[in-house]
């Protein structure tokens, strides 16, 4: 009876912990927030300065008394101490519509931890003002999220795109029947846009430029009408400012080789899927969410390669934080399967 009168009380939430952006879903309001997984902390006292959007805008414009981080790094916690800071930044901003009890809070992680980091996890999100921390895997977490029947004994295919890994998983009643992650992302692109933009035109970016490329132009599979942009950085020779025209048709071939280890690690998913449940993928499809699925044509190159039918989410973005909305509602059932 206190369980039920306190979880009336909390305002639970679900988080999504990315490496590019961190989402809190609320329970009965959905995702409420959505920042960047930042802080910007004094070198000397480690003392929290910024978080998120603030300290995003940080980046590449400290003082030296002051550095800007990203704690998550490749889908893992890179620093615990500077992610836990983050994780009470979060809660607590959730929390202010209902302040009686701590939370109870629901936090995605990607499949591949290990039990060690999971603990870790957990203990961060305590000491950060939960009450109790349930742990629910990524790729399962965006199946929910996007509405694939993950509880039926029928085949689902989820293709998680993070800014730090790209997670691969096939599902059926509510478990993970085969999980693969590869280190691509979000992050990865921007960076081989920069590489690319240094080794061809001698031409030095920022990252910001390198995502605004990736969001204008970028693409994995031939377009119906090739796109072009301004790009702005600065020569590496000469050492002044300078403007170019790039095209889409560059942008893709450069980043051929980064597309190709997200089909290949999709590919080798379906090679370990049984095959009952492969005659299902046929018939349903791959369902592609996270940010990285927002590159044009993706779905187009990921058909291409496997011949299987492929689509892009509707909220690919809010995908593992509806999941952890999604569990909220029935959180008494989670408990019981992951206790």
């Amino acid at each position: 009876m206190a369980g039920f009168i306190q979880g009336l009380l909390s305002n639970d939430i679900g988080i999504d912990l990315g490496t590019a952006n961190t989402l809190v879903y609320a329970k009965d309001r959905g995702v409420i927030l959505s920042e960047p997984s930042v802080v910007a902390v004094y070198n000397n006292s480690k003392k929290v300065l910024a978080v998120g959007e603030k300290a995003k805008r940080m980046l590449g414009r400290t003082p030296g008394n002051i550095t800007a981080l990203r704690p998550m790094k490749d889908g893992v916690i890179a620093d615990f101490e500077i992610t836990e800071a983050m994780l009470r930044y979060f809660i607590n901003k959730a929390n202010t519509h209902l302040k009686f009890t701590a939370p109870r809070v629901v936090v995605a992680v990607p499949s591949g931890i290990t039990e060690v980091e999971r603990r870790a996890v957990k203990e961060s999100a305590i000491r950060a003002g939960a009450r109790l921390v349930y742990l629910l895997d990524e790729p399962l977490a965006a199946a929910i999220g996007v509405g694939l029947p993950v509880w039926e004994p029928t085949a689902s295919m989820i293709v998680d795109i993070g800014g730090g890994t790209t997670e691969v998983a096939i599902i059926s009643l509510a478990g993970v029947v085969f999980a693969k992650s590869v280190r691509v992302g979000g992050d990865k692109i921007d960076d081989e846009i920069i590489q690319y933009m240094k080794r061809a035109y001698n031409l030095m970016i920022g990252v910001r430029m390198a995502e605004e490329i990736k969001i204008k132009i970028g693409s994995a599979f031939p377009l119906d009408k090739e796109l072009s942009m301004e790009v702005k950085g600065r020569d590496c020779v000469a050492g002044l400012p300078k403007t170019l025209q790039i095209t889409s048709q560059e942008i893709r071939e450069a980043l051929d080789e980064t597309f190709n280890k997200i089909t290949d690690v999709i590919s080798e998913a379906l090679e370990h899927c049984p095959p009952e449940l492969s005659a299902d993928l046929v018939d349903k499809g791959i369902v592609l969410a996270g940010g990285g699925s927002l590159i044009r044509n993706l779905n187009l190159r990921i058909t291409d390669r496997t011949l299987i039918p492929c689509f892009t989410a509707d909220e690919p973005l809010n995908a593992v934080a509806n999941g952890t909305g999604e569990v909220l509602n029935d959180l008494s059932w989670w408990a019981n399967e992951n206790s």
